[in-house]
């Protein structure tokens, strides 16, 4: 009695890719399965090995097997998409370095100078003189990262310190842990 659970699996080749058909192993003999397979393998690389011009790009229908040839089109070049413009970087209208320390927690709910709620993860800063509203590129120059925030408040009223960063700007800057650091501010335009 012949087992159906004894498949062998034999690859053939179509123009769509490829088919697969169940085989009994038993219905087989190697050496017609040897020369099946490489039938197929070399009707493949054939295939492959044929120039793009020689296949048709599209389906046949009725109409291009009929007696009648069109002429071919002509080919159209696919148009080029041009590129968004990039934004450009800000201008830069002055730089100084100084000491930056940053607050939070105890502020959180409070209003600002600016009458702005002081939120946590804000990118905001104090700073003595600078109009509300100015946008300061703050670089840590201990580590080199950097971050834009916008002036909301006044202060620091601390020694010589320049800036006073609310406590997402301090994260962001890495300087959450030493508290203060040295840091390069850009004024942004």
């Amino acid at each position: 009695m012949r087992s159906p659970f004894i498949p062998l699996v034999v690859a053939g080749l179509t123009t769509a890719g490829a088919v697969v058909l169940p085989v009994l192993a038993r219905e087989l003999e190697p050496e017609s399965v040897r020369e099946s397979v490489d039938l197929a393998l070399n009707s493949a690389i054939e295939a492959e090995a044929l120039p793009a011009e020689s296949v048709p790009s599209e389906p046949l229908s009725s109409e291009s097997l009929s007696s009648e040839s069109q002429p071919a089109a002509e080919p159209v070049a696919a148009p080029v998409k041009a590129e968004p413009p990039k934004p450009s970087a800000p201008a830069v209208v002055s730089v100084s370095t100084g000491e930056a320390s940053w607050y939070g927690p105890g502020f959180f709910g409070n209003r600002t100078a600016s009458g702005e709620v002081f939120r946590p993860g804000t990118l905001t800063a104090a700073h003595r003189t600078l109009p509300f509203g100015t946008r300061v590129r703050v670089t840590n120059l201990w580590n080199g990262r950097s971050t834009v925030v916008r002036i909301n408040d006044r202060g620091p009223f601390h020694g010589a310190r320049v800036i006073d960063l609310a406590h997402g700007a301090a994260t962001q800057l890495g300087l959450v842990a030493s508290g203060v650091a040295k840091v390069k501010l850009e004024v942004l335009r």
